[in-house]
């Protein structure tokens, strides 16, 4: 089960199972030589973190294939190597989704785009626009294989929605970056996808203008399911540069063709002092979303440091305010506000200025998504935790991994 695929520059002595039990064998030899793992699946998150204190490698890209699919029970279960694309592909021909619509960090990274897997999806708790009403990939996992750092397999929850014994590792390895356990296989909730949406475009708000809008769209019975505000120069770089450089307020409602034109007539009249409105089709729309997923405006072959900031919606716009008064920043944001992208347009990544000027507004959650190994070796990528929350991660992690044999280093 060893493997030395040198094109994807994993580490030089590679362990690729392709079972259950040639991965808890895989762990155990860790564990007796005393040689800890990088857990990976295609790589495409593998520059999010602090680089991995490893010499070896746990390939799970050989791990494939989905398992079970049930269109009429909203279940499906799939290896943890199996390309993100292909269920999304399945799900898409039998008119269904994972509702959190996982983002690709790929090319924001500077890779390939579609080069995602389910565990990587599972393993960084995956989410997108509709996160606010969908979740994340934590609120749709149903149950798990895995294999913990003390090379004993194990599984928690099972292939039905009805399903609560105990305490729910499955939702607790969600987000914990390889760290804990290496997940074999998993099964998510499915939903069924929208007939169709349309976007309404609010032009030329400022951010503290495109909060309030987002605000009063969010909580109308127009049933928005994402909003967002896209700045000059980011509004300039998503929707084929159609928008040119006035800023974008943008509110997606999904459904049924005739709901969606209700809701919409309603938008429009709620919103029609707030400045010039523009409707964006289904298909724009769609594509319009996976830009604003995937952080398409820093996305490419750029070292620029991309920050991640968490916040409620009511502060967030104002912490980005007074860090613009400081460095030199581009900006949008997501999720009414509350989550804004940040690049740093000097290559400093500002990292005490950031999180003091978070913990200034109410405080958050910032996560350095892209920056150099250098940056990546000498900074907290990851949120510090507080006290309190530090020592129960770490009883997690002696629980789980006590020889620190996967992914060391990553999160701290």
């Amino acid at each position: 089960m060893e493997g030395t695929d040198r094109s994807r520059t994993f580490p030089m002595a590679t362990l690729a199972p392709e079972n259950n039990d040639e991965v808890v064998a895989a762990v155990r030899w860790a564990l007796a030589e005393g040689a800890p793992l990088e857990v990976l699946g295609h790589g495409s998150k593998r520059d999010i973190g602090r680089p991995v204190q490893a010499e070896h490698g746990l390939d799970l890209a050989r791990l494939t294939g989905i398992t079970l699919y049930e269109p009429a029970e909203l279940v499906l279960s799939a290896k943890a190597g199996t390309p993100l694309q292909d269920i999304q592909n399945l799900l898409a021909e039998n008119g269904q989704q994972l509702a959190f619509e996982p983002m690709d960090y790929g090319p924001l990274l500077g890779g390939q785009p579609g080069r995602s897997t389910i565990g990587g999806v599972l393993a960084t708790n995956l989410s997108g626009p509709r996160r606010l009403k969908a979740g994340a990939a934590r609120d749709h996992i149903l149950g798990i294989h895995a294999v913990s750092g003390r090379g004993e397999a194990f599984k928690s929850g099972g292939r039905v929605v009805k399903n609560v014994t105990g305490y729910d590792l499955s939702k607790g390895l969600a987000g914990s970056w390889g760290t804990l356990a290496v997940v074999t296989d998993v099964t998510f909730k499915v939903l069924p996808a929208a007939e169709t949406e349309t976007t309404l475009a609010v032009r030329g708000l400022y951010d503290e203008q495109a909060v309030a809008a987002m605000s009063l769209a969010m909580g109308s019975s127009a049933e928005v399911s994402s909003a967002a505000h896209l700045p000059y120069p980011a509004v300039a770089r998503v929707n084929g540069g159609r928008f040119g450089s006035d800023s974008a307020t943008l509110l997606r409602v999904e459904g049924f063709a005739p709901s969606v034109a209700a809701r919409l007539d309603m938008l429009k009249t709620l919103l029609r002092n707030a400045g010039p409105l523009e409707e964006i089709d289904s298909d724009r729309s769609r594509t319009l979303w996976a830009e604003v997923r995937d952080c398409t405006p820093f996305a490419g072959g750029d070292e620029r440091p991309v920050w991640r900031v968490s916040m409620a919606p009511s502060n967030c716009h104002g912490m980005v305010m007074a860090l613009r008064q400081q460095c030199a920043v581009d900006a949008f944001y997501d999720w009414q506000g509350g989550l804004a992208w940040l690049r740093m347009e000097s290559g400093d990544p500002e990292a005490e200025l950031v999180r003091a000027l978070v913990r200034k507004h109410g405080g958050g959650h910032a996560l350095l998504v892209r920056a150099t190994v250098a940056h990546r070796s000498s900074l907290p990528v990851f949120q510090p935790q507080p006290p309190a929350l530090a020592a129960l991660s770490g009883r997690l992690k002696e629980q789980f991994d006590p020889m620190n044999i996967l992914n060391p280093g990553r999160m701290a």
